[in-house]
């Protein structure tokens, strides 16, 4: 295992950190986790070296955090740092930091989380977590050993992103970051503002949600057959992430002990400067490649933002372009009718024409709206 620099800390992480979000289940029902084979896995992982491992209040219907307590017994708590997050979206009042925090930790069955995070901030979550004096209660967290160090992730843009940074001396933040999203919420100008201000980064998503590990179209799969060093698709995506200083390490949601095995391989081969010149312009044309493939040629400029009926134009485009792309139909589907409101989907659109008076790129949107919602909504396999 090679580990890095956690921000200011006197502390290496592993290259590698074990994410608690997408273990195996019995019957395909994210709450009935393989507690057999997720303990296997983690334990697995530990044992090879691996010493951050990172759960969050929802993750499998909130059966992971009981999950992580149980497997962490026999002594492995003692050999790995523990991360979870608060449940932002659940914060009412300024009690409610520390009821959930008490929960958490019945949860994981241990007294203290080494790095809790502000989970999923946003324009929406960042200024009510902040205006309840959120850092008052952490300072009495950190204070009374409940907390080692606070952190947060991001889902929202670069803008707020440097802005919550700023906001307080944070240990590490985490945000998602490929090969593919280098522009994408924070992105690479969000990893390096928060490097360069002393934060440690923590990514997620390095392989976008297994998208980056399908089969690749033809276009794609020539160029990584001409590549001078043979590599798995995953082993690509991760290596880029790990060839940046400013990376402290790369969280996997792994589901297999197939997964943990490979990428322990690449992590122990991993380290700043392990790609060529040659080996970072060919990821540069692998991402060309892919986004050639997308049908709709949005740049997510939000020239059409606000939509006068709420619709996320961007957002909706983004589903559908990435379920072309990448050939993975079903996470986009999932990601368009569970995670999306139903006032932003493309079925609220009214068809006023504003959004195409404005468009630099000329989009037919209204026509593109009904496509991806058509496509979006489809059910079975195609």
């Amino acid at each position: 295992m090679q580990y890095r620099r956690f921000g200011t800390l006197d502390w290496r992480p592993s290259a590698l950190g074990f994410g608690a979000m997408r273990l195996p289940t019995t019957d395909g029902n994210s709450a009935n986790i393989d507690e057999p084979e997720a303990t296997r896995m983690i334990r697995a992982a530990i044992d090879s070296g691996v010493n951050y491992v990172d759960t969050a209040w929802p993750y499998h219907r909130e059966q992971s955090e009981p999950l992580v307590g149980r497997c962490l017994k026999d002594g492995y708590r003692d050999k790995v740092k523990l991360a979870t997050k608060m449940p932002s979206w659940l914060i009412k009042e300024e009690g409610d930091f520390d009821k959930h925090l008490a929960i958490q930790l019945e949860r994981l069955q241990t007294d203290r989380v080494d790095f809790y995070l502000l989970h999923a901030l946003n324009k929406t979550y960042w200024p009510n977590l902040r205006d309840l004096r959120v850092f008052d209660w952490a300072e009495k967290a950190i204070a009374d050993g409940r907390i080692g160090h606070l952190g947060f992730s991001f889902h929202d843009d670069l803008s707020l992103f440097k802005e919550i940074v700023d906001a307080y001396d944070w240990t590490f933040c985490q945000i998602m970051y490929n090969y593919m999203d280098v522009d994408f919420q924070a992105g690479r100008e969000g990893l390096q503002y928060a490097a360069a201000k002393g934060l440690a980064v923590v990514i997620m998503e390095p392989l976008r949600g297994g998208s980056l590990t399908q089969e690749a179209p033809e276009a794609v799969a020539a160029l990584w057959a001409s590549a001078a060093t043979e590599r798995s698709q995953a082993d690509w995506a991760l290596q880029w992430l790990w060839n940046q200083p400013e990376v402290s390490l790369c969280l996997s949601g792994m589901s297999t002990m197939e997964q943990v095995e490979e990428n322990l391989a690449s992590a122990s081969s991993s380290g700043v400067g392990t790609l060529s010149k040659a080996d970072l312009a060919l990821v540069d044309r692998v991402r060309d490649a892919y986004r050639a493939l997308s049908p709709i040629p949005c740049t997510d400029c939000k020239y059409c933002q606000p939509c006068p009926s709420g619709v996320a134009i961007p957002r909706v485009f983004a589903n559908y372009n990435s379920a072309m792309m990448y050939g993975d139909h079903a996470r986009y589907r999932m990601s368009y009718n569970q995670f999306m409101d139903a006032g932003a989907r493309a079925d609220n659109c009214v068809e006023c024409g504003r959004c195409e008076s404005v468009c630099p790129q000329q989009i037919e949107i209204i026509d593109w709206l009904k496509k991806a919602h058509a496509f979006l909504t489809k059910t079975g396999a195609s």
